[in-house]
């Protein structure tokens, strides 16, 4: 199994909206994915309400099945068609991606 974690931070105005109206459109854009990624077992995305100078404002935990699945969903359009928004509104983005073994 492959775990896939991204945190972003998000610019202050980007796109005509505030921070945390961004971090909410995020969320509903990648839990829309749900059930629609081959491959793609587990999905949750989270919106930070500690607001620390360390936090990050959004996080996308998914799982897949192997390496395949992970690099098929990199190039699968239904994430390609969020990259633009999800890029236009970051100031950073942190990646972690690991692999469970049984």
């Amino acid at each position: 199994m492959i775990k896939h974690i991204v945190m972003w931070r998000l610019k202050e105005v980007a796109h005509g909206n505030d921070r945390r109206t961004n971090a909410n459109l995020i969320k509903e854009k990648l839990t829309a994915l749900k059930g629609r990624i081959p491959g793609m077992t587990t999905i949750e995305v989270g919106v930070d309400f500690s607001r620390t100078d360390s936090s990050c404002d959004v996080v996308l935990y998914t799982e897949f099945f192997d390496r395949k699945a992970l690099e098929a969903y990199q190039v699968n359009p239904e994430h390609e068609a969020l990259k633009p928004f999800i890029g236009l509104v970051s100031a950073e983005r942190r990646i972690v991606d690991y692999e469970v073994l049984s």
